[in-house]
């Protein structure tokens, strides 16, 4: 049995075959952990989630910031961007099945004692800490009021955490760590119009994972979202986003209990403008 974290596929299909079939990966024996924004930029989001829905358990996937627009966007809650290639997924006549399913997957995983999210965690959340308040969000994305959620869910405040935050705004602080999250400062402001690696870091902040004193420092986090970032393989963290939908690589980590994880990449043909 092998176990695989992937990054960001976007749309991007024909890339996830080829890295399946490099891996030589079997549903029956295998286990794939895609890390978020299956969907968008690429040119067959429906078919990268036909893929993934078929594959059954053998796929576990967290959402990302392009799958919760998705969302928003076939309940009218967001507009289609100009770079945006969902018009196939939301005109396909299997659409509600694609967004049922959707909906189902989790904000956050910890599996094989990696935890598992699409772009970072606050430096004041421990791993607990995370996955509970992960799990608020998806009660509520799949429960009654998700349109009313997706309504309110953009906009960049508060943006900071706190305990006694309620409603609307508790929920939109962990949509946005969990699926946006680059920048915070040491306090875990988190900030949202840089874009560039790491080294590019707004005055008073850093990347979410080099805050002195995080809580999940003692655990490897595994993310991607982060395509300027590029991969980074650390004890503490592994990003996994490296470009797939701006003609880089789809990167795969196969987990391994004996020694150091082994990257597995394949070249995507996809060059858009990173935006």
């Amino acid at each position: 049995m092998a176990v695989y974290c992937v990054g960001d596929v976007q749309g991007c299909d024909a890339p996830l075959g080829r890295l399946l079939a490099e891996i030589d990966f079997s549903p029956s024996r295998d286990t794939l952990f895609v890390l978020g924004d299956l969907v968008n930029r690429g040119p067959a989001s429906a078919q990268v989630l036909r893929r993934l829905t078929a594959l059954g358990p053998a796929a576990q996937c967290v959402l990302g910031n392009h799958d919760l627009h998705l969302l928003a966007v076939a309940a009218g809650a967001g507009r289609l961007k100009p770079l945006d290639t969902l018009d196939e997924l939301l005109q396909a006549p299997d659409r509600e099945a694609m967004l049922d399913w959707l909906r189902q997957q989790p904000l956050a995983i910890w599996q094989h004692d990696v935890l598992m999210v699409h772009a970072g965690v606050l430096p004041s959340w421990t791993v607990e800490h995370t996955l509970a308040l992960a799990a608020e969000v998806e009660a509520v994305l799949r429960g009654p009021d998700l349109s009313d959620f997706l309504h309110h869910m953009y906009g960049n405040t508060p943006a900071a955490w706190r305990d006694d935050l309620t409603g609307t705004d508790r929920l939109r602080v962990v949509v946005n760590a969990l699926t946006r999250l680059r920048f915070c400062s040491a306090e875990g402001v988190m900030e949202f119009a840089s874009k560039e690696g790491a080294d590019s870091a707004p005055a008073g902040h850093m990347p979410w994972f080099d805050v002195p004193g995080r809580q999940t420092a003692h655990v490897t986090v595994a993310f991607g979202h982060w395509s300027t970032l590029g991969k980074l393989q650390r004890q503490d963290v592994w990003a996994l986003d490296t470009g797939c939908v701006w003609g880089g690589c789809l990167s795969a980590l196969r987990l391994s209990n004996t020694g150091t994880p082994e990257i597995i990449q394949v070249r995507c043909e996809q060059a858009q403008r990173p935006g």
